[in-house]
């Protein structure tokens, strides 16, 4: 290659690594986002405080979403634990929160939520606990966060128990993002944390 024809290709080379820098810079163009899985559809439950706790409150937030409930002696306490730890390092952020449901409102009222979310020592502002029809309830679980198969709808509501392990990432503008996450994988728990702090940073 002559030296002419290699100066051509320095010169091309600096001139496309430029306009690189000047359309990317400042942004996060370059990046590999999270994809967008689905959309909280809207929904109005009850707190463990008696308080109404609608999709609107998500907005402008990045919430942790999970299903559990308070007299499960298997998964849910190891799904709680690794849910304090990820309330632990986030809870001091204002734009976050933790919404857990329960998927036994026959069981789970307002005070009986009221007492677990005490038992956990937990801000309340922070980490929501909610109850309200079991219908809607599964209805959020599967059409919008994608925490069970909607095709577990065709049984009778009363017949249908949800205990699922995953926790879904909201951002700030009801949109369920990166991947479902797997609450009992240490390995995913880490990579949760890694995308709320990517979406706190948005």
């Amino acid at each position: 290659m002559s030296k002419k024809t290699g100066a051509y290709l320095v010169f091309f080379t600096v001139l496309l690594a430029g306009f690189y820098y000047f359309v990317f810079r400042g942004t996060d163009n370059w990046k590999v986002k999270m994809p967008v899985i689905s959309y909280v559809q809207p929904f109005s439950f009850t707190t463990q405080d008696g308080k109404p706790f609608t999709d609107k409150q998500l907005l402008n937030k990045i919430t942790v979403v999970e299903y559990f409930f308070t007299t499960c002696k298997g998964i849910c306490p190891k799904l709680n634990t690794n849910m304090k730890d990820i309330y632990i390092q986030f809870n001091k952020e204002p734009d976050f929160q933790i919404l857990s449901h329960t998927c036994n409102p026959g069981t789970d009222s307002v005070p009986v939520l009221k007492r677990y979310a005490d038992s956990l020592g937990v801000n309340t502002d922070k980490w929501i606990f909610v109850t309200g029809r079991k219908d809607s309830l599964y209805q959020m679980a599967r059409g919008s966060y994608l925490l069970d198969d909607p095709k577990n709808n065709v049984e009778k509501i009363e017949d249908q128990f949800i205990h699922t392990q995953f926790f879904a990432l909201i951002d700030r503008n009801g949109k369920v993002r990166g991947k479902i996450y797997d609450g009992l994988k240490a390995i995913e728990i880490q990579q949760l944390k890694r995308d709320i702090a990517k979406l706190l940073k948005d």
